[in-house]
């Protein structure tokens, strides 16, 4: 096995604040809706509706995993998407200046902050309430929500938004690292680990990196090497494992949920886009993403495959210099726009549909969907437009 040592020392730069200028003393605009005259411009301006508007942002600022559009009821809500909901909803208002996802993206923090940590089990749980009652805790579900409250601090410099930050990262450095991986779901209240199953989400593996990026993220907000230190192990890792996940071992066609995954893999080597081997590994990736999404796509196809897979061409050719295929890009971004729902119902109109199977698009309107399609097709326009900015803070 290669062994991979990544240095990331000499990136110290601040995270950029995104636009605190609608954020002073504590207080934020009143909420407002769009005129109905004001045309929508955009993917991202409908999915911003989508989220402001549909109820899967419940009454406690908590995000449900996802709408089933055939039976009309949400899903549990879940602190992963919620922390999802925050980066996207930080998003939307960075690149419009409404006061609205601003706000809402409070509302869904504070939820985090407030209510979702456990003080007894110090961490982050899984679904409130799990439906079968059973309490867990995924390392790669305290990652995003890190990141989540980071977008936010990064506007609103709330300390409580740094603290819990800190709090869910120490949470991930204490209760699961294992022989050089981080075990992926722990039971609570004991802190075990569950036994490894061949499903990605429940094995450890390179997407795992995704996660780590929390660690990175508060590095550069902090300073504290410890982060840092963290970080680098979690790349090293990664990079020794990321041969291993593709295709899936017993199924193919399952081989696009681990597209899903791998994807994050990617995403999170952006920050190192400069350093030679994860540039190599940026572009092969690529290839294999694209080569199984168009083997499989006949039978099943993830649109926030499609998303991710955009998302990580442009930033790659910015930050490492690796030519787009621009047809491949494009197909992609069409890919993307038709898995938009565009109906009378608020309750799923301008959000995404999660997939399509063999034709027909599955019954699931989907917060992370519809986070990540919405940020790709606005990083596309943005590079048509010859203004696309890669910063890899801003990745949802």
């Amino acid at each position: 096995m290669k062994t991979h040592r990544v240095t990331v020392r000499t990136r110290v730069d601040s995270v950029p604040s995104i636009d605190p200028f609608q954020y002073r003393d504590g207080t934020i605009s009143p909420l407002t809706s769009p005129s109905p005259s004001i045309e929508i411009r955009s993917a991202l301006d409908r999915a911003a509706g989508w989220f402001l508007q549909s109820g899967i942002q419940v009454s406690n600022g908590g995000v449900a995993r996802y709408y089933h559009s055939d039976v009309h009821q949400n899903a549990a809500v879940s602190t992963e998407i919620t922390g999802y909901a925050v980066s996207a909803l930080v998003f939307a208002h960075a690149r419009r200046g409404d006061p609205a996802p601003l706000e809402a993206a409070v509302r869904a923090a504070d939820f985090l902050c407030d209510t979702a940590w456990s003080a007894e089990y110090d961490t982050f749980p899984f679904e409130l309430p799990r439906p079968d009652g059973r309490m867990l805790s995924y390392f790669f579900d305290l990652g995003i929500i890190v990141r989540g409250l980071l977008r936010i601090y990064d506007v609103t410099r709330t300390p409580k938004y740094l603290d819990r930050a800190k709090d869910g990262a120490r949470a991930m450095a204490r209760d699961f690292p294992h022989e050089g991986a981080f075990h992926p779901i722990l039971e609570l209240p004991s802190k075990a680990a569950l036994p490894y199953e061949p499903q990605w989400s429940r094995s450890p593996g390179c997407y795992q990196l995704k996660s780590a990026l929390a660690w990175y993220e508060l590095f550069r907000v902090t300073g504290e090497e410890s982060y840092l230190s963290l970080y680098e192990r979690a790349v090293e890792s990664a990079m020794s494992s990321e041969e291993r996940f593709l295709p899936d071992p017993v199924a193919f066609e399952k081989t696009m949920d681990r597209l899903h995954a791998f994807s994050y893999y990617l995403e999170a080597l952006l920050p190192l886009a400069d350093h030679a081997d994860c540039a190599t590994a940026l572009e092969r990736g690529i290839q294999r993403v694209s080569g199984y999404l168009r083997q499989i796509r006949p039978a099943f196809a993830r649109s926030d495959v499609y998303a991710q897979l955009l998302r990580v061409r442009l930033y790659a050719e910015v930050l490492a210099g690796i030519r787009l295929q621009t047809a491949e890009a494009s197909e992609e971004a069409a890919a993307i726009e038709a898995f938009q729902v565009k109906s009378a119902d608020v309750r799923v109109n301008g959000g995404f549909y999660f997939g399509e199977r063999n034709g027909a698009l599955t019954p699931y309107v989907n917060p992370v969907s519809a986070a990540f399609c919405s940020q790709a097709l606005e990083f596309w326009r943005d590079r048509e437009a010859g203004t696309f900015a890669a910063n890899p803070a801003l990745v949802i």
